[in-house]
C-alpha cells in the first residue's frame, strides 16, 4: 500500500495504440485529405488524465518494439505515468486505427491489429510488484479479447484483488474488434461481478442489457452485490449514479464539442484519482456528487479539443473552468 506522504499509486491495465484522425472533420476514411496520429487507448488514456490531474498512475501493457511503441512509451513518460509495467514485443507491430470524426464530432473506427504487441501479453512478463502496489486497478474489455493477453488480463486482475486494491472497470466497447455481437457481450460480462467500480455509457447500457431504454430500472440489472458504485455516462446529457445506499443525476457542462475522443477516459480518471485517495466517497453522497461535478467537468474540457490525450486537461484547468460555471 502507498507509504505515507506518497500519493496512492491507480495501474491502468491494457492497450495503447495510435489513433490516425483525419485532417477534416465529418469525412469518411476514404475521402480524407490526410491523417495526423494521435496516442490513445483508453487504459493509457485514464493514466494520463489521473498524472495530469496530480495524481500518480502507472501502465500495464504491451507495445511492439517499433518507433510506434517507443513514441507511446516516450509519451506516457513524458505525461509522468509509471512505465515499468510496460514490455515491448519484436515480432508484432504496435496496434493502429483509423477514426472517423463525423461531423457531429462522434466517431467510427477501423483497426489494425493482427495481431497487434498489446494482443501478446503473457502473465509471466507482468510486473506484479508494481500491481501489487495499486490502490486501485483500472482496466477494460479489449484485453479480453484474444488470449494469451486474455489470461495476462485475469491473472492481473486477481493479483491486485489479493493485495487490496479497489477494481474499476470501464468496457469501452469497440465492437469491430470482436468476433461477434454474442461473444462481445459474453466476454464483457465474464468479469463483471469482480469489478467494485463500474462506468459504462448509455451505447454500452443499451449493448449489455438489450433494452432500449436508459433508466433506472435497466441500469440496475446490472447491479452485483460487489459493487460500490456504477456510472452510466450520458454524453451532453451528464451523468448518473449508482450506490448501495442511494442514487441519483449529475448535470452536464454544455460545451462546443470539436472532438469526443477520450472524454470517458477522462472522466474516469478525475472519478478514480479522488476515490483512490478516499475510499470513503463512495458512501457519502454529498462528496460523490462533487467529485462526480469535477469528473463532468473534466469530460466537457476534453471534448474541446481534437484528440484525447492533448485535451485531458489538468486541476488548474478543471478549477478555472468551474468558476466560470
Amino acid at each position: 500500500m502507498a507509504s505515507t506522504g506518497e500519493k496512492p499509486l491507480i495501474v491502468s491495465f491494457g492497450e495503447m495504440l495510435i489513433d490516425f484522425v483525419p485532417t477534416a472533420s465529418g469525412v469518411s476514411l476514404a475521402e480524407a485529405p490526410g491523417f495526423l496520429k494521435a496516442p490513445g487507448g483508453a487504459p493509457a488514456n485514464v493514466a494520463i488524465a489521473v498524472s495530469r490531474l496530480g495524481g500518480r498512475s502507472a501502465f500495464v501493457g504491451k507495445l511492439g518494439d517499433d518507433e510506434f511503441g517507443h513514441m507511446l512509451a516516450g509519451i506516457l513518460r513524458k505525461n509522468g505515468v509509471e512505465d515499468r509495467g510496460i514490455n515491448f514485443d519484436t515480432g508484432a507491430r504496435t496496434a493502429l486505427a483509423f477514426v472517423t470524426l463525423k461531423a457531429d464530432g462522434d466517431r467510427e473506427f477501423m483497426f489494425y491489429r493482427n495481431p497487434s504487441a498489446d494482443m501478446l501479453l503473457r502473465p509471466d512478463e507482468l510486473d506484479l510488484e508494481l500491481i501489487r502496489s495499486a490502490k486501485v486497478f483500472h482496466y477494460g474489455s479489449i484485453s479480453l479479447i484474444v488470449e494469451p493477453c486474455r489470461s495476462a488480463h485475469l491473472k492481473a486482475m486477481e493479483v491486485a484483488k489479493e493485495a487490496g486494491a479497489l477494481l474499476s472497470y470501464d468496457p469501452n466497447l469497440r465492437e469491430p474488434l470482436w468476433p461477434s455481437k454474442e461473444e462481445a457481450k459474453t466476454q464483457i460480462m465474464s468479469i463483471w461481478d469482480k469489478a467494485e467500480i463500474i462506468k459504462v455509457s448509455d451505447v454500452e447500457l443499451e449493448f449489455l442489457t438489450g433494452s432500449n431504454k436508459i433508466d433506472d430500472e435497466t441500469a440496475m440489472s446490472l447491479w452485483h452485490p460487489n459493487l460500490k458504485l456504477l456510472l452510466v455516462t450520458l454524453g451532453e446529457k451528464g451523468c448518473r449514479y449508482y450506490a448501495k445506499n442511494f442514487r441519483g443525476s449529475v448535470d452536464p457542462f454544455h460545451v462546443n464539442a470539436v472532438d469526443t475522443t477520450g472524454a470517458g477516459d477522462s472522466f474516469v480518471g478525475a472519478l478514480l484519482n479522488k476515490i483512490a485517495e478516499d475510499h470513503s466517497i463512495l458512501e457519502d453522497e454529498e462528496r460523490l456528487r462533487k467529485v462526480l461535478r469535477f469528473a463532468n467537468a473534466c469530460g466537457a474540457i476534453t471534448t474541446t479539443k481534437k484528440g484525447a490525450i492533448p485535451a485531458l486537461p489538468s486541476e488548474a484547468e478543471v478549477l478555472s473552468f468551474l468558476e466560470k460555471k
